[in-house]
């Protein structure tokens, strides 16, 4: 990527994607080795696929200027929402797990509801900036903006990927809050969004036991508890300063997921409790140097932009290590920049690379 944007995000975003590397490259070596007989299929894959997919559109982002974001906007979305369509196409979505996400193009699988995220911040800053004077309307401001929910939210639904559309909808109040909407239309999406997830985790056991394993994580040790319990005891066991890079035990076969959303238990079980700090801290000044671009960003449009793309990274975070910390749910989605994923890692260096572009127009008019 250029380095004539904003230097101190570029610095974090790298120090988040190397070390992120080699977290996966400890995390997976265990689970590589007894899925593929081998020890390095998951960061090779990380490495051949997500980074220079990444790096490559990340690069074309940072270059993209505000008027051609304005135009990609819609179209991006439209793709975005045949990309979940053929999801459900036999021949060309498949599933795993219990799970339709994801389509096969060639050689290649693309997890669509990972693009979505990009697809949805972009097209709701264009509509929230064009639309600005009309947000405190019922009927051209609520309305509307639920119907953009609500098109990429069904789809979800369907998969099922319920965390995706929580991070998604969770971004989508924050932009919709500060770009100027009424309290009480947040408050009402907030109760709606209430009964749907109640509604939702009803209808499916799975989803009720990661909410009751929460409250009471003693509750079915060896089953329903088993991931929330295993995590922290990683996390505990790594102490102070962790057992070491490489040394984690609880990868080798008795933490669920440890290359997905169990993986921060990894990391602080290796680097204990002064590196995930250490950690999170990058984490934190990640966020608050795109929350500074975009707040000098040149445009509603660029503001809203940079700030949606900050807060889907954040919210992801947030409720990925909070579900290790067993501080909220488990909630199934993976670390930016850390956890195994081609199609996540790409959209997360993009979001970095639309940033950078947004930090180097806010260097033109402001010094």
């Amino acid at each position: 990527m250029s380095f004539s944007g904003d230097r101190p995000l570029i610095f974090i975003g790298a120090a988040l994607l190397g070390s992120g590397l080699l977290v996966l490259t400890s995390a997976s070596v265990v689970q590589g080795a007894a899925d593929f007989d081998q020890p390095f299929y998951y960061i090779s894959r990380q490495l051949l696929l997500g980074l220079p997919l990444g790096l490559f559109f990340g690069f074309i982002a940072s270059r993209i200027p505000e008027k051609l974001w304005r135009l990609f906007a819609f179209p991006f979305m439209a793709l975005t929402i045949l990309l979940l369509i053929l999801v459900f196409i036999p021949g060309i979505g498949y599933g795993a797990g219990g799970a339709q996400r994801w389509v096969g193009i060639g050689p290649l699988s693309v997890q669509p509801a990972e693009i979505a995220k990009f697809a949805f911040v972009l097209y709701l800053a264009a509509w929230l900036s064009k639309n600005k004077n009309l947000l405190t309307s019922f009927e051209e401001g609520l309305l509307p903006f639920l119907a953009i929910s609500g098109a990429l939210g069904l789809f979800l639904i369907m998969q099922p990927d319920i965390s995706t559309l929580g991070v998604l909808v969770l971004t989508g109040l924050a932009m919709f809050f500060v770009a100027g909407a009424k309290i009480k239309h947040i408050l009402g999406i907030v109760a709606l969004g209430m009964i749907l997830l109640a509604s939702l985790t009803l209808i499916a056991p799975y989803r009720l036991s990661r909410f009751t394993t929460f409250l009471d994580p003693s509750n079915d040790p060896l089953g329903e508890s088993y991931q929330i319990n295993q995590a922290t005891l990683a996390i505990g066991s790594g102490g102070l300063f962790g057992r070491g890079f490489g040394f984690s035990r609880q990868k080798f076969l008795y933490l669920p997921e440890p290359v997905g959303d169990s993986i921060f238990a990894v990391l602080a079980e290796e680097i204990g409790f002064v590196g995930s700090i250490i950690f999170i801290t990058f984490f934190i000044l990640f966020i608050w140097r795109g929350l500074r671009i975009a707040k000098q960003a040149k445009s509603d449009f660029l503001q809203l932009f940079a700030f949606g793309l900050v807060s889907w990274i954040a919210i992801q975070t947030f409720l990925n290590i909070a579900g290790n910390l067993g501080l909220a749910p488990l909630a199934g989605i993976p670390l930016p920049f850390v956890s195994y994923g081609s199609s996540s890692l790409a959209v997360t260096i993009i979001s970095v690379g639309a940033l950078i572009g947004i930090s180097r127009k806010k260097e033109v008019y402001a010094r």
